[in-house]
């Protein structure tokens, strides 16, 4: 489980990375608002320990900066001294899923740590991510760096069965059989190609799938 850190107090930082160092969680700690924003433009997390009181900014802002764009949905525990009624309500309507007043206990934060994280993995399974294209099952919804991208249902369709098999080579044939089960079509349409070369316009990434010489298409992780 990869956790993000954000919190400005040095000594709070490592305390918190000690932690959940010792409860074998692997962490990245950022100072402040824009190293975070680096740390989530450069990797995924499993769930973000957001405090408010930032040097550079505040953790409200960079909360609904998270959300606005979309594709970030990273559960996110927000650690704050602010414990009025109307501060707490601000953070969860700006999208994060928990409030823990500080001071806390080790033992209430690991245990609200494990909440959210069981709650992730059950949404994530309708989730699909590789870089900045996030294709979500549950609404039928495709984001390129936050931006929905409007796909008819076979493009998605096609689109889900690449980011499901990440790395490996899918025929012709498979491809076809996945959107038509009529053999004759599979056998004479070019309608994977046109759905290819869509798909690729549309995302704006033309080498997302790539054609391997002889044997198919597969999606290039790195796009």
């Amino acid at each position: 489980m990869n956790v993000l850190i954000i919190e400005d107090d040095e000594s709070t930082a490592k305390q918190l990375l000690k932690l959940l160092k010792s409860e074998s969680y692997s962490c990245d700690a950022a100072c402040g608002y824009f190293e975070a924003k680096e740390y989530l433009d450069r990797n995924s997390y499993s769930i973000i320990l957001l405090d408010w009181n930032l040097g550079d900014g505040d953790g409200l802002s960079l909360l609904k900066e998270i959300r606005d764009n979309g594709f970030i949905t990273t559960p996110i525990l927000m650690l704050s001294a602010n414990s009025e009624i109307d501060d707490r309500v601000k953070v969860l309507d700006s999208g994060a899923e928990d409030y823990l007043c500080k001071p806390y206990s080790n033992i209430e934060l690991l245990a609200r740590m494990r909440v959210l994280l069981r709650k992730g993995s059950k949404e994530k399974s309708s989730v699909i991510s590789v870089g900045d294209i996030v294709l979500n099952i549950s609404t039928h919804e495709v984001f390129v760096n936050g931006v929905l991208v409007d796909l008819t249902t076979a493009e998605f369709d096609l689109l889900e069965l690449f980011m499901r098999n990440q790395n490996i080579v899918l025929t012709k044939y498979q491809l076809s059989e996945h959107l038509n089960k009529d053999n004759y079509s599979i056998k004479h349409s070019n309608i994977v190609e046109v759905h290819i070369k869509n798909i690729r316009k549309k995302l704006n990434r033309k080498d997302f799938i790539q054609n391997v010489r002889g044997v198919g298409y597969k999606i290039h992780k790195s796009s």
